[in-house]
């Protein structure tokens, strides 16, 4: 089969799935498979071994991210029941004062908060945000703003457990303690220099509150905006926040189907779960995230402890993080709700998987063409040049479809043949596709829609604190792939 068909057939086939996408709406689970099966059958696989490679890649995925997942969701949605999130952010502004908040922030919703899903953490969190943001002066909106864009979107695509790490990381085979590791050293030096920039920015005259900012909605309207919404969607209506006029296919189904119960805040409920300290509270997922970075470590240096290679496999560890949680839910709240919790969670988890085995089948079908030899010829031995090509490549998907998890993980799998033939750390390839895929995040994430409307702002604000500012993360995050490349 000669080159340019190859090139020709993935070419067609993505463009095809964007398409389907963002013009025909199709479901992006439908979408993906459609492309996998196309490139099998027009990579010359066959129609036998097309749909064999699908479902080994699937598989191969599933096996390897689908405990993670709803081990993450189960814990995500057990603190945000618990509360501890709108705690943690009272607790960082006591401690760190006005002006190392938006820093301690930045580094904590980007790594061990990942379990929780991104809208319920705006939806938590903003009320706090509202009432930090005036102790930073007239560009606090500004901050705060972009502290939560960079912080959410930036984790979700690089750190474990987010949602989108770890599809990124089944679908190129990548250990997932190595993942959380080299994502930790990735996205802790982002988000702080991406914060640092845009406040300095944003005081240089980048911001004006007269434009850039819309009169607060008040924390009574935010409840009441979450009870409909958890009303609609056990009526089994789609939820969108009122104000969300975009759409993210994929971010929207991972991020926003945890629903918050209305009693999720009663102040008499709250009173209970804060007579725990918030570090019991957080302990679990904690030590579950140290259990796996120990082992991670552990493999790098090729020492062998059983006990710990067995607590620190990511599947026990985060199950520990689930058992632990659980026993601090029973105690702290009513008796039937833990089971209301986890039975919610689990619903939640649903469209997660499909869409990362799906995933993972059309990475499969890609990696099963020529595609990765013609990729290696045309790159040579450098490492740079498929880093910046799959970061340009995720980029481009992600201002197409708006979605930061499904074009991160299209770029990833496309380009993962080069990593191996010329032995390139899978890891550089990942965080390559993640940093890649938050580039220019716009009208078409429903996060975009969240953040404007629940931190106050207009439509020209969220396009500085929002496109802008995780725009800057991906160049930041760019950046420092390729430094780590220097050691990988």
């Amino acid at each position: 089969m000669p080159e340019w068909s190859i090139f020709a057939v993935v070419g067609v086939a993505i463009v095809g799935v964007v398409l389907l996408i963002v013009r025909f709406h199709v479901n992006p689970v439908i979408a993906l498979a459609i492309g996998a099966a196309a490139i099998g059958l027009g990579g010359g696989l066959g129609a036998t071994g097309t749909v064999e490679t699908m479902a080994t890649g699937f598989g191969e995925t599933m096996a390897e991210a689908g405990l993670l997942i709803a081990w993450g969701v189960l814990i995500g949605s057990m603190l945000n029941r618990l509360g501890a999130v709108s705690r943690l952010v009272e607790t960082l502004l006591r401690i760190f004062g006005p002006k190392g908040v938006p820093y301690a922030i930045a580094a904590s919703f980007a790594t061990y908060l990942q379990t929780i899903f991104v809208d319920v953490m705006i939806v938590i969190a903003a009320p706090l945000a509202r009432r930090i943001a005036p102790r930073l002066g007239k560009v606090g909106v500004g901050i705060m703003s972009t502290v939560f864009a960079v912080s959410l979107e930036t984790g979700i695509a690089l750190m474990v457990p987010g949602i989108g790490a770890v599809m990124i990381a089944a679908a190129l085979g990548i250990p997932i303690g190595q993942m959380m590791l080299w994502g930790f050293v990735v996205v802790v030096p982002t988000v702080l220099i991406t914060t640092f920039i845009m406040t300095i920015v944003m005081k240089a005259g980048f911001w004006n509150p007269e434009k850039d900012e819309l009169a607060m909605i008040d924390d009574e309207t935010v409840v009441e905006e979450v009870a409909h919404e958890h009303a609609r969607s056990v009526a089994g209506a789609t939820r969108a926040v009122p104000v969300a006029r975009g759409r993210d296919t994929v971010d929207y189904a991972a991020d926003t189907t945890t629903g918050i119960d209305v009693d999720e805040l009663d102040p008499e409920l709250a009173d209970r779960s804060r007579t725990m300290p918030l570090l019991a509270q957080f302990g679990p997922l904690i030590f579950s995230l140290l259990l796996i970075a120990t082992g991670a470590i552990l493999d790098i240096l090729e020492v062998e402890i059983p006990a710990i290679q067995f607590l620190g496999a990511p599947e026990i560890a985060l199950l520990l993080g689930v058992i632990g949680t659980a026993l601090i839910c029973r105690w702290a709240l009513p008796k039937d709700e833990l089971e209301r919790t986890l039975v919610h969670g689990f619903k939640d988890a649903g469209q997660i998987f499909a869409l990362t085995g799906v995933g993972g089948a059309l990475a499969g079908v890609i990696a099963a063409t020529p595609l990765g030899d013609l990729l290696t010829g045309y790159f040579g031995a450098s490492a740079f040049a498929p880093i910046l090509l799959v970061w340009v490549i995720a980029a481009i998907l992600h201002v197409a479809v708006g979605s930061v998890t499904l074009s991160a993980m299209t770029a990833a799998g496309i380009l993962a043949p080069v990593a191996v033939q010329l032995g390139i750390n899978p890891v550089l390839i990942g965080l390559a596709a993640g940093a890649g895929a938050l580039f220019l995040v716009h009208v078409t994430s429903n996060t975009f829609w969240l953040l404007q409307s629940f931190l106050g702002q207009s439509v020209r604000g969220a396009l500085k604190s929002v496109t802008v500012g995780v725009s800057v993360s991906s160049v930041v995050a760019l950046c420092c792939v390729l430094v780590l490349s220097v050691f990988l």
